[in-house]
């Protein structure tokens, strides 16, 4: 306080203010920092020689100022003797402590502001050749869409295009043509070609009665559409016309019809419609087979397809022109089509249809067996969405060079998308018997439809067991790229005993999970942490959007490990400094 005097009277009067009023802190000065000088020092020690005049004050600003001291010394006098003798030891304690060194953390990124940092452009995409050298003969171990349905045919019902009566055959001139009806082996049934060569698959012509099920003329549809649209040349699409945007056997209702027109019988409207015995060619090939599902007519539906088999044939083996007999053979140009897919532009399209085959047809009928798991424990089972996976396997830009680990792999869905969308090494492991089996037979299945779309597929190595014992994950996982590890129902000691797994990756290398290893994000770094496990990873928390789990519809966040042991030794290192220089200063207050 400076004692200040009036001079409007003879004898001078101290009046007691506060210097914070006179000097007022600025709004860029720090709170520690002191009140601005006014003047120099011989100036403020003239000023406490003189008196300075004090104006008069308003007699409101003078009430105010003299009830003001009253309200701040109330809650002083019910201080208690005991809290005033404890503030000052605390006082004391901490004059006596070293001062606290700077915060220090492990990156410079948030909790709320993280996310992953952008990929530096100056890296160089790797080439790959997708196409395959194989030939596209299915062979006697693929599971075609024809046996997915017929294992399953009493839970299937007559779709649009093949609804008919039970009572009564579809064919009124032949009591014994069921290709319209659900029957046991006279079943309703259509071929498509495929890119490769000798690639044909058979689709039966029924609609499931749950509409979960697998639908395969909505299959059809799906992989037909994405033929055209991946596979051939401007040019070529225009022979078949413009690809509709939704396939029509998902958008229309199911229940069965007798309106379906007899195979034989004429066409209801000659002047627009195709038919076997007087084709037309009046309308492009997609659009009559839109239409023909539209109006549930089952012959135009057959005769349509038809017409598009025989088109892809024809590109897939043109006419030999040449007469030399020695000549080679004009090349698939469905096939061919792939070596034009350089770097990383496998068109997703053909990616996740791809994927959804297989899918629908390997791990579709056992899809209720998968659900037979022990509830709230570490083996509930629960799979990547394909979408979240094509996500996390672009984030990592994995290769035809790296090697993917998947530390419970359930049925081995994301080792083979990784496999096929990269072209790199997977390996994948699980304890399930169940799911384990569903695994080995995913894999062979997916072989053989590589081979049908005339692309290869990485290396894919699928093991049964137990991931904390099994000697091959202790020899793959030095030399993992990315580790992905679906622990959103593992327990606490499952993930504590994973961690120490870790310490052998290779620096740059990626963890995947659905609960961080860490115990926060971007936490700060003290003693009790600087040595734990996890402080060589660098984390980064990404949301993923409903649809992108199995487990649920809700949203939610994933987690991205990268070893950086680099940046830990840079903070270990700040650490120790910020430490050593600390101890100095104690040392020095208490000489």
């Amino acid at each position: 306080m400076v004692p200040l005097a009036s001079s409007s009277s003879s004898s001078p009067v101290i009046v007691n203010i506060d210097p914070t009023k006179l000097f007022p802190r600025s709004a860029s000065s720090t709170p520690f920092s002191p009140p601005p000088l006014l003047s120099s020092p011989l100036d403020d020690a003239k000023r406490k020689l003189s008196p300075i005049p004090v104006p008069d004050l308003p007699r409101v600003v003078k009430r105010l100022r003299d009830a003001a001291p009253k309200n701040i010394r109330r809650p002083r006098k019910q201080a208690s003797i005991t809290s005033s003798r404890n503030s000052s030891r605390a006082a004391s304690a901490s004059c006596s402590r070293p001062p606290s060194p700077e915060p220090i953390y492990r990156n410079s990124r948030s909790r709320s502001t993280s996310a992953f940092p952008a990929w530096d452009d100056a890296i160089p995409t790797q080439t790959r050749n997708w196409q395959t050298s194989q030939d596209g003969l299915p062979g006697e171990k693929h599971w075609s869409s024809e046996q997915t349905v017929k294992r399953l045919m009493k839970s299937y019902k007559p779709c649009p295009v093949s609804a008919a009566p039970f009572d009564a055959s579809p064919n009124h001139d032949d009591a014994s043509d069921y290709r319209f009806k659900p029957h046991p082996t006279g079943y309703p049934v259509v071929e498509l070609e495929y890119p490769n060569t000798h690639a044909v698959e058979r689709f039966i012509l029924l609609a499931p009665k749950d509409k979960d099920h697998y639908n395969p003329i909505m299959d059809l549809e799906k992989s037909l559409y994405t033929i055209i649209e991946c596979y051939l040349t401007p040019a070529q699409q225009a022979l078949f016309g413009s690809i509709p945007n939704e396939t029509l056997s998902e958008a229309l209702s199911l229940p069965p019809s007798p309106s379906l027109l007899p195979l034989h019988s004429p066409p209801s409207d000659s002047s627009s419609s195709l038919s076997p015995t007087s084709p037309s060619t009046s309308k492009p090939l997609l659009r009559t087979l839109q239409r023909a599902i539209h109006r549930q007519d089952g012959p135009l539906f057959l005769h349509a397809m038809e017409q598009i088999n025989v088109l892809l044939r024809t590109l897939k083996y043109p006419p030999i022109i040449d007469d030399d007999p020695f000549a080679s053979p004009p090349c698939n140009s469905l096939k061919h089509s792939v070596s034009n897919w350089t770097g990383n532009k496998f068109p997703k399209k053909v990616l996740m249809r791809m994927i959804e085959e297989n899918y629908q047809r390997s791990v579709g009928p056992y899809v209720q067996s998968l659900k037979a798991y022990e509830a709230f424990s570490s083996t509930v089972y629960g799979e990547l969405m394909p979408s979240l996976a094509y996500e996390m396997i672009e984030l990592t830009r994995l290769n035809e060079d790296s090697l993917f680990l998947d530390l419970g792999s359930g049925v081995g869905n994301v080792c083979a998308q990784a496999s096929l969308q990269t072209g790199c090494k997977s390996y994948g492991i699980e304890i399930l018997p169940g799911p384990a089996k569903i695994a080995r037979e995913m894999q062979e299945h997916l072989k053989i439809r590589c081979r049908m779309w005339g692309v290869r597929l990485g290396e894919i190595e699928l093991e049964e067991g137990d991931m904390l014992k099994s000697s091959r994950v202790d020899e793959l996982i030095p030399k993992a790229d990315v580790v992905l590890v679906d622990n959103k129902v593992f327990d606490q000691q499952l993930n504590e005993a994973l961690r120490p797994k870790f310490l052998d990756l290779k620096e740059g290398a990626y963890v995947i999970s659905l609960k961080p290893f860490v115990s926060s994000i971007n936490g700060r770094v003290t003693e009790r942490n600087v040595d734990d496990i996890s402080t060589i990873f660098d984390v980064v928390e990404r949301p993923y959007h409903s649809g992108s789990v199995s487990w649920g519809n809700a949203g939610g966040s994933y987690y991205v490990h990268r070893v950086d042991r680099l940046g830990y030794a840079e903070i270990r290192e700040r650490f120790e400094s910020s430490r050593t220089s600390t101890g100095r200063t104690s040392r020095m207050r208490r000489s």
